[in-house]
């Protein structure tokens, strides 16, 4: 298939709204890059820059070692399905992924023989003569993606394929589409979402965007663990991250942070330096991370607000300290009834605890 190469891309419209800049972002062949961002971020924006849909104002993109730029989409060696599946209802199944490759001057046993293989891989066998109508829109995004792969693209571009199914569908044709990349391992794949399960579990790669440009790109396990900043903390995971207020009290290999709402030291596995002794930082916990304690060390200190009882989980909502502080959430598992109103202290074990100063991690300094 084919590496891509973004360097220094940037998109501005009528010369004066700067949407991206500074794109700097390396894709090998056989991965899975999803873009994540929130709403106008400009995922969208740059996926449509790759297929060519869009001209980029500066930078370079490169296929394969080759300058783009100026390539027409249709010289690109791309395939793009997008959120409507813009299938031809008139036509059946086999008719809609043979059509690009009839006005490509495929012979017959060509486009059969593709239409035959990308319909097995996509299970699509039985509804082959069936008109779209006739089809659930799971079955309606699959022969979108099929008409995307008998064209045998360099890189299939995905642009929120999934938002207009409902839940059930969702799961099924994420789980699909993982399946259909494991049985394509060559082939590179770009996917733009705004789901947070999609992108953790189909990437090999999540790019989030954020302030017209790349906050952070790693892995779903890279990006969850070892955030870079306190934007992308919060953007990754759900519920979002908690910001406590603290300050490093000792430093060494293991520091102890002093927060306002304990009398002792919390222990945090992040080494920091002499000179680190006495800054404020934000001490981040995600919700699942939090633990009820009856020590001195605790993180937080609050009482019940609201519930959420789902079952597996409880979502605890603790009352705000203050009307411009967010509310800090902790998901305890299993059924906690008679909690609301309860004063609970919380903490975290020291491995799960992140540091933040000036919004960015002590960890990459």
């Amino acid at each position: 298939m084919a590496d891509l190469k973004l360097s220094n891309v940037a998109k501005v419209y009528g010369g004066t709204v700067e949407v991206l800049k500074d794109i700097n972002l390396d894709i090998q062949t056989g991965e899975l890059i999803v873009f994540v961002g929130p709403s106008g971020c400009g995922k969208s924006t740059l996926l449509r820059m790759i297929a060519g849909l869009e001209k980029i104002s500066d930078g370079t993109l490169e296929i394969d070692g080759t300058v783009v730029n100026d390539v027409p989409p249709s010289q690109r060696g791309i395939a793009m399905v997008f959120q409507s599946y813009a299938l031809y209802p008139h036509m059946t199944v086999r008719d809609n992924m043979a059509f690009a490759l009839k006005l490509a001057g495929k012979t017959k046993a060509e486009i059969q023989e593709s239409v035959d293989r990308a319909a097995n891989a996509l299970q699509l066998g039985e509804y082959l003569d069936r008109l779209p109508k006739a089809l659930s829109g799971g079955q309606r995004q699959r022969v979108a993606i099929g008409r995307a792969i008998v064209r045998d693209p360099k890189v299939y571009l995905f642009d929120e394929p999934l938002s207009n199914l409902d839940a059930a569908l969702r799961v099924a044709t994420r789980i699909e589409i993982a399946q259909l990349k494991e049985a394509m391992p060559d082939s590179t794949m770009i996917y733009v979402t705004h789901d947070q399960v999609e992108a953790m579990t189909l990437a090999s790669r999540i790019v989030v965007l954020a302030n017209k440009g790349i906050a952070q790109v790693g892995t779903p396990l890279d990006l969850y663990e070892r955030p870079e900043n306190e934007f992308v903390a919060q953007f990754i995971g759900s519920p979002q991250m908690n910001l406590l207020a603290g300050e490093i009290a000792e430093t060494g290999p293991q520091t102890l942070v002093h927060m306002p709402e304990g009398n002792g030291l919390l222990r945090v596995d992040i080494p920091t330096q002499e000179g680190d002794k006495g800054l404020k930082v934000n001490v981040g916990i995600r919700p699942e991370d939090m633990i009820a304690t009856d020590g001195d060390d605790y993180a937080f200190e609050g009482v019940v607000d609201f519930k959420e009882a789902l079952g597996e989980v409880t979502l605890i909502y603790f009352a705000k300290s203050a009307p411009e502080h967010d509310s800090v959430i902790a998901k305890l598992l299993g059924i906690h009834a008679g909690i609301r109103g309860k004063t609970l202290k919380m903490t975290a074990n020291p491995d799960k605890i992140h540091l933040f100063a000036n919004g960015q991690s002590l960890l990459y300094r």
